[in-house]
């Protein structure tokens, strides 16, 4: 189980290591497993971690928190490299990598095909010749060789097999010595990665839970005959956690100001059905946690405050309602407002307005705020406010009995 504190927050990290060029140059990461598996059984440790990695970084962290503009590499299992589980991303910013515990038949070659086909870079981890593996060589774009505890007496014949295809470069990984990395200099190997270099950092940061049971009704949702695109809209829009992952991965998708999302169906429409339902298969299979419904609860009640006052200041109401999540949400991680705004791609007006309190959304959030701390003012909220509290708590009795099973 992930540790959730009494306040609904978990910790959620991710390991990163460097993988640098020859002059020095960071130009990827490595995305790697931090956490517990005491509760995972042993035949699925490998897809569970691949899994925790994929969530934790493009809907926790976001991607451009975690690398940036650089590659991220990332260690697939034979599940997803043969397509039994899809990829919620595109194949701008990751490598993926096929582990050398993979064993390469028909079926995973004709799913890497896919994928390369698809525009994704493919990585051979811990190369070892006579394998198998040399039979991707033609679809790979990196290959990865361990000078520290792999054979090194075949190293030219691996070496002159790689040279044999322009579109390989070659990985000096597990680099803990000036001797390897002269190995590494000797043969020209194009990139570098070991302690000798950098040592894993651990990134962290404090999440909502998303409640499983919302998990399972939105996989539901997404897998019906006719997917029902304002049922999906609400699942999302009832659990703050899952509104703020469906955001973080519209992150990516987003490309300009003409494409910053004022709403969370826009974020769905953004990142596409089909992306939101192999992110929310992931989330099952990284389903070991539970989640608290007080705070979700108090988050839902503060947006729906937010779109029941919006037409008093001219505001839309949808855009109140993203408001009212992220700031809820920026409350309960104690969260500056401008710090959650830097993770998501949100429409100018509401960044403005909860970092500002600026223009109409602004003043929204300043009448609701005020409500919250007992300052009644000038406008009497106790009727939209019960009404928040109504509609968020059929809101999640309703997702609690659709999810349960009969």
């Amino acid at each position: 189980m992930k540790p959730v504190s009494s306040d609904g927050t978990q910790l959620i990290h991710v390991g990163r290591q460097p993988i640098f060029d020859v002059h020095g140059d960071v130009v990827a990461f490595e995305l790697l497993f931090r956490g517990s598996m005491d509760a995972v059984a042993a035949g699925r440790q490998d897809t569970f971690a691949t899994s925790t990695v994929m969530i934790n970084a493009f809907t926790e962290f976001g991607i451009q928190e975690v690398a940036g503009d650089r590659l991220c590499f990332i260690n697939l299992t034979r599940e997803f490299l043969s397509g039994n589980l899809t990829l919620p991303f595109g194949p701008e910013q990751v490598v993926l990598e096929v582990l050398e515990t993979v064993e390469i038949d028909d079926e995973v070659i004709n799913g890497i095909t896919a994928l390369a086909g698809k525009g994704y870079k493919i990585a051979l981890d811990d190369f070892v010749w006579g394998s198998g593996h040399e039979r991707l060589f033609s679809l790979a774009s990196y290959v990865k060789l361990d000078l520290l505890d792999g054979d090194l007496s075949r190293l030219d014949e691996i070496v002159a097999a790689c040279r044999r295809f322009p579109n390989i470069q070659i990985v000096a990984e597990r680099l803990e010595t000036a001797e390897q990395i002269a190995i590494a200099d000797r043969y020209g190997m194009e990139l570098r990665q070991g302690y000798a270099l950098s040592r894993p950092q651990v990134l962290t940061v404090a999440s909502l839970s998303p409640s499983r049971l919302r998990r399972l009704e939105l996989v539901g949702a997404l897998t019906a005959p006719d997917p029902d695109l304002k049922k999906i809209v609400d699942i999302i829009a009832s659990d703050p956690a899952l509104s703020l992952r469906v955001l973080r991965a519209s992150n990516s998708a987003a490309v300009g100001n003409a494409n910053r999302v004022s709403s969370v169906r826009q974020a769905v429409v953004m990142v596409g059905l089909m992306h939101i339902r192999q992110w929310a298969v992931l989330m099952v299979l990284d389903d070991v946690a539970g989640a608290t419904e007080e705070h979700m609860l108090g988050v839902l009640t503060r947006a729906r405050l937010c779109e029941n006052v919006a037409p008093w200041f001219g505001a839309p109401s949808d855009e109140a309602f993203m408001a009212g999540i992220i700031s809820g949400v920026a409350a309960v991680l104690s969260a500056p407002p401008r710090t959650m705004t830097e993770q998501f791609p949100l429409a100018p007006q509401i960044v403005a307005a909860l970092v500002d309190g600026a223009g109409r959304l602004g003043r929204v959030l300043q009448a609701v705020d005020a409500y919250e701390r007992g300052e009644f003012g000038t406008f009497d909220l106790a009727g939209q406010y019960m009404d928040a509290v109504r509609w968020s708590t059929r809101a999640l009795e309703s997702a609690n009995k659709q999810a349960t099973p009969a």
